[in-house]
């Protein structure tokens, strides 16, 4: 329509009647074509303000003496009725004594911003369940239904809309802040509600609780997290003995079970700055460790209550200090610590007696020297094949008896200390055997501490 009351209308309501006249459209969907323009409406109003321009415009058309435009006044009044669904319209006709047709459904919506609140309502009902500070709505929509506002934003050259998912969201998103009082989180929401408008399914995911720490390990034998049966792939086997895990416990189902129990999460993941054997233990300060629990209900924790409910379920063989919460980042920042700083006491055993030189050789060879190690026989099977270098700061050696000492090593994170000692058949040089030329076996290994600057 190039003239409304002949003169020249806005660029903005001829291009909205074009898309009337060709397809019904609610308030929301038709304002959010011109979404960019204008400030402090939302798409419903702007939507409602210019169907109200063309009202007003057509009702004056519909009053004039001349026949040709008043018809065309009548036929827009028509168009805003049915393909607008717009009440003024439809009285307007009513007062004139004119026929009103049909609503139909919004074309690009199905009459969904409609049905909004029923949406809300089962968000609000499905949420009670999470305790959350912040959250984010995530919009899915059928294919059909972006193809089709793609092809209608092409049609007509919109140039300063925005997607229905955007709105979506927006409308969704400023409800729920009314009614829960939490405030929308763009960037690391605790909680994203995931909505199909069109088949009213509604998701909720939880995004993962991190709590930092330390942990001591007291007792030997417990691997540092669990070991899936490799035979049955945690199913359960005879092998296993039913129950999907080479150990009954480990490190990380310890610490995990009192937090699950309290966060109703689904479950955990662990992350430590580096590992110890299963049959050394984790002394002095304790080893960082962040612990990830996924899809969490609760969040709001008393760390301190939750520290002595940890330590007292593990009582004797794991303890935890220093918790708190952490995040992503304090997993990133605990990876770089691998390479750390670590102070190590194995107990060493000879096949010989050994002399105070031979002691005094081993202090001096193994203090600020770098070692060179070949990826461990007894761990190739799930390691790639290649040459460590390790540095040892310095090494402190004392007599136990004839033929065993106890040496204390600090040295960077990630070195073999059990191969240090033996030598791996030539695959850790030099070693303790090596050195001076005995055959050398460590009987207990601690990790007494990992010299981190925080954590």
């Amino acid at each position: 329509m190039k003239e409304i009351n002949g003169r020249g209308p806005a660029e903005i309501l001829e291009m909205a009647l074009k898309m009337l006249e060709k397809y019904p459209l609610c308030d929301s969907c038709l304002g959010r074509q011109f979404a960019l323009l204008g400030f402090g409406l939302d798409n419903c109003e702007r939507g409602k303000a210019i169907k109200t321009l063309l009202a007003i415009a057509a009702h004056e058309m519909a009053l004039s003496k001349e026949r040709k435009i008043k018809m065309r006044g009548v036929a827009i009044l028509k168009l805003l009725a049915t393909h607008g669904s717009f009440k003024m319209a439809s009285d307007l006709l009513r007062r004139m004594r004119r026929k009103v047709g049909e609503e139909e459904k919004c074309f690009l919506c199905e009459g969904r911003f409609d049905n909004i609140q029923i949406l809300v309502d089962k968000i609000l009902e499905m949420l009670k369940e999470y305790e959350y500070d912040d959250f984010l709505v995530g919009i899915k929509l059928p294919l059909r239904i972006e193809e089709r506002e793609d092809e209608f934003k092409a049609e007509f050259g919109v140039q300063y809309g925005e997607s229905i998912k955007n709105e979506f969201s927006r409308v969704i998103g400023k409800r729920l802040v009314q009614r829960v009082k939490k405030k929308v989180n763009y960037m690391k929401p605790q909680i994203v509600i995931l909505v199909n408008p069109f088949t009213e399914e509604v998701e909720i995911q939880s995004n993962s609780l991190f709590i930092a720490g330390r942990y001591r390990k007291l007792m030997r034998g417990i691997p540092q997290s669990k070991w899936i049966c490799v035979k049955c792939g945690g199913k359960g086997c005879k092998r296993c003995n039913w129950t999907g895990k080479i150990y009954p416990e480990s490190v990380e189902e310890l610490i995990a079970k009192p937090i699950l129990d309290r966060t109703f999460g689904e479950e955990t993941a662990f992350h430590a700055a580096g590992r110890e054997d299963r049959d050394a233990r984790m002394l002095g300060r304790g080893r960082p460790f962040v612990i990830e629990i996924k899809r969490p209900k609760k969040r709001k924790l008393d760390l301190n209550e939750l520290e002595k409910a940890i330590n007292e379920y593990a009582k004797g063989k794991v303890e935890v200090l220093n918790l708190r919460y952490a995040d992503k980042n304090t997993v990133r920042k605990l990876k770089s610590m691998e390479d750390a700083q670590k102070i190590y006491k194995v107990i060493v055993k000879f096949d010989r007696e050994i002399t105070d030189e031979e002691i005094a050789r081993l202090e001096k060879e193994l203090t600020d020297t770098t070692i060179y190690q070949r990826t461990p026989i007894r761990v190739l099977h799930r390691r790639s094949d290649r040459l460590r270098e390790k540095h040892i700061y310095e090494t402190k050696i004392k007599r136990l008896s004839n033929d065993s000492i106890e040496m204390k090593i600090r040295c960077q994170g990630g070195l073999y200390v059990k191969e240090l000692v033996t030598g791996d058949k030539g695959r850790t040089s030099p070693s303790v055997s090596e050195i001076i030329n005995a055959e050398a076996t460590p009987i207990e290994l601690d990790v007494l501490n990992v010299l981190a600057k925080k954590g």
